[in-house]
């Protein structure tokens, strides 16, 4: 078995910092067109996602690696219009952001394996429970993360 490399593993991270900007922008869009409860449950998303976006900058500014830069603005995959979308929205920024989780995976150890795991499994469960909210069956998927 090949045993991770450190470049693998920093780009791995890397990506999935710029996932953590897009999933930080995505929620402006989706909380201004949810109701009340709805709306914490996003702000508690957003807080986790820039949590762990600043950790990561933190991780990757002490190795010495390359910590790409936010962009102003993300192209969202479809208009945020009404409640419906915004929790269609909220499901899949979780999905992709999680997908980006899952690459890293296979390429890091230690503590980062542990970072990834952790991070996937939150917007794993992120995903499952905007899913509910928007009565979107079924509620979990086999393997999150993977594409379907």
């Amino acid at each position: 078995m090949r045993q991770p490399t450190p470049a693998a593993s920093g780009d791995a991270l890397v990506a999935a910092l710029t996932a953590e900007y897009a999933a930080v922008y995505a929620y402006g869009p989706i909380g201004v067109r949810l109701p009340e409860a709805a709306r914490r449950a996003a702000r508690n998303a957003e807080a986790a996602h820039r949590a762990r976006r600043d950790a990561l900058v933190m991780r990757l500014s002490s190795a010495g690696g390359p910590i790409p830069a936010d962009q102003a603005g993300y192209a969202l995959p479809f208009p945020v219009t009404d409640a419906g979308s915004a929790l269609r929205l909220a499901i899949e920024v979780e999905e992709r952001t999680g997908a980006f989780w899952r690459a890293a995976l296979p390429v890091t150890t230690g503590d980062d394996r542990a970072t990834a795991l952790t991070a996937l499994t939150d917007c794993a469960l992120r995903a499952t429970r905007w899913r509910r909210t928007a009565g979107v069956t079924p509620l979990t998927v086999p393997f999150p993360g993977r594409p379907t």
